[in-house]
């Protein structure tokens, strides 16, 4: 059975989003990150829902058919403040729970960090903990040691670089986010993903929303003051138990940079490495995913 089509409204805007499961049922908030959309929790969702959740799948701000930001915010501390609305709209409690891939993992991060107890646990795939995605940078005397792993790691994220120039990277998107799926997840087939990615970034602005949100890490004028609360904890670490996933073949973090991860993590947490699976894990592997976070979460 297919997800059910819901709407909802937080942080002023109004957001599509997928669904699966008994809205009586605790919540699962899965947030998606780029370039994909809630379509892909599509494997993972009904899994879960068998366990017992309420999983809801957001569509992005910025990605249709949720509106885009009419501040043009796209900072995590704009993402965060998404989750933690979304949250009180879908009237999750003390036992809801926030599932993050790729920018969905740093808005988990930051969403924790500053609004501690609002999940009871949180789980992150593909994307690192900042501390140990940034630890080279934010502990200098480590960095000749890591110099060599750094410097891959740089060339794996060329992209970023790229979509900060406006303009040409939105146009560029047709041809580069099929080279993106397939560097990234290694032999998986994008093509139903890639449609539906074309979908939600069809019309007005859409190009240039998933793009604001490279060039906000990046750039500090394309920042919002409004968001400023929550994007002070970007860096920052939840303090409830987190589950990291990370996939063996992932073409976009190396997994060599993700092994540190648990060391960032608070009491209680778990981290696992994936075999056989790229960044877009929860699509190669749907069934070895929810079965990780079904068990951490149990």
């Amino acid at each position: 059975m297919g997800p059910e089509s819901i709407r909802f409204e937080a942080a002023g805007l109004s957001f599509g989003a997928l669904a699966w499961g008994d809205p009586s049922d605790p919540l699962a908030l899965c947030l998606h990150g780029y370039p994909d959309t809630a379509w892909t929790w599509r494997g993972v969702g009904p899994l879960l829902a068998e366990r017992g959740w309420r999983v809801v799948a957001p569509f992005a701000r910025g990605y249709a058919p949720t509106d885009l930001a009419p501040d043009g915010g796209y900072q995590i501390g704009a993402l965060a403040r998404d989750a933690i609305g979304a949250h009180r709209a879908l009237g999750g409690d003390e036992r809801a729970v926030l599932i993050g891939h790729d920018w969905g993992a740093a808005a988990a991060y930051a969403a924790g960090a500053d609004r501690p107890g609002t999940f009871a646990r949180i789980v992150t795939l593909a994307v690192p903990p900042p501390p140990t995605l940034l630890a080279p940078f934010l502990h200098p005397r480590t960095l000749p040691a890591r110099l060599p792993l750094v410097l891959r790691q740089l060339r794996r994220s060329w992209y970023m670089l790229f979509q900060q120039l406006p303009g040409i990277s939105e146009r560029s998107l047709p041809r580069l986010l099929p080279r993106l799926w397939a560097d990234w997840s290694p032999g998986y087939d994008a093509t139903e993903d890639l449609r539906h990615l074309d979908d939600a970034l069809a019309g007005p602005g859409r190009r240039t929303a998933a793009l604001r949100y490279y060039r906000a890490l990046l750039q500090p004028w394309y920042r919002r003051r409004e968001y400023a609360p929550e994007q002070r904890h970007w860096l920052g670490m939840p303090s409830v138990p987190m589950l990291y996933l990370h996939g063996e073949n992932d073409g976009c973090i190396l997994v060599a940079v993700a092994e540190d991860a648990l060391d960032a993590m608070p009491p209680g947490s778990r981290a696992m490495t994936l075999p056989g699976v790229g960044h877009f894990l929860q699509l190669e592997d749907p069934v070895a995913v929810a079965a990780a976070i079904g068990d951490f979460l149990a």
